[in-house]
């Protein structure tokens, strides 16, 4: 599961630049906007498409679907729950990298 989660990572620090907004709360939203989203279009469940932030993170959910499938072929063997532990798995992780476990002080600052 990790060298998983580690292989998903890798693709979003290398090709989404969603990842780099420059609040705590713009990431937080965001890593859970298309991350969740992702993961209801890897188990083929109806996505949510209600808001303009929705349709946004729905958009690049999408892309990061399809990536995920033609890179990784291993993701078609694996069941509706093993996707969703793996896609829970690479929330954690993005969160720590893009937030908790990030030295730039911008994220915080008050002004923003």
């Amino acid at each position: 599961m990790k060298e998983r989660v580690a292989q998903l990572e890798n693709y979003i620090l290398k090709h989404c630049l969603w990842q780099f907004h420059s609040r705590t709360w713009d990431r937080e939203k965001q890593n859970e906007g298309v991350l969740s989203k992702t993961m209801q279009i890897l188990c083929d469940e109806p996505v949510d498409k209600g808001t303009p932030a929705d349709r946004c993170y729905w958009v690049d959910a999408v892309v990061l679907a399809e990536e995920y499938k033609k890179r990784f072929s291993w993701l078609a063997a694996l069941d509706k729950t093993e996707i969703k532990l793996l896609m829970q798995g690479l929330k954690e992780r993005i969160d720590y990298v893009t937030i908790t476990g990030s030295l730039n002080k911008e994220l915080t600052v008050k002004q923003y």
